[in-house]
């Protein structure tokens, strides 16, 4: 399945702009991304896919995975040169609804690539063809970067 990559540029934020958006998560975004230290080996590798892949998250204030993880794509994008865009501001669903998003105000992408848990990252290939995801956190032992890295290989 390929994806309009266009258009989820257009209806998505820059990572940049979505850690520095003031609000709830600004300090805890901050924070991590302040006290996080990556992998410069693999950040070297990463650099050599910049302009072959795009990174798609969904992401939302009250979510403390996305705390920890947001913050990293946000650093790796700066030291990779990789673009890093976000869905942002996911809210739950009513009570007692069968939809686990409420779209809107969530956005509708939520649905087209079936979002069930976040932080949902996706890893599409410049075509918008999916190449990949990780879904909350990457795998125990490995860094997020790390998890990127395997996912492009």
């Amino acid at each position: 399945m390929k994806f309009d990559v266009n258009r989820l540029i257009k209806n998505s934020v820059s990572v940049q702009n979505y850690t520095q958006e003031p609000g709830i998560g600004f300090e805890a975004f901050n924070k991590k991304r302040r006290e996080y230290i990556v992998n410069e080996v693999v950040i070297e590798k990463l650099k050599k896919s910049s302009d072959k892949i795009l990174v798609f998250v969904f992401s939302a204030e009250w979510c403390p995975d996305c705390y920890r993880n947001v913050p990293i794509l946000d650093l790796i994008s700066e030291k990779t040169g990789i673009e890093v865009r976000v869905f942002g501001h996911i809210k739950k669903g009513v009570a007692g609804s069968s939809k686990k998003w409420a779209v809107p105000p969530s956005p509708q992408e939520v649905d087209e690539f079936n979002v069930q848990k976040i932080p949902h990252i996706i890893i599409l290939n410049k075509q918008g063809e999916k190449i990949g995801e990780i879904i909350e956190n990457p795998p125990l032992g490995k860094t997020l970067e790390e998890t990127v890295l395997d996912i492009i290989k």
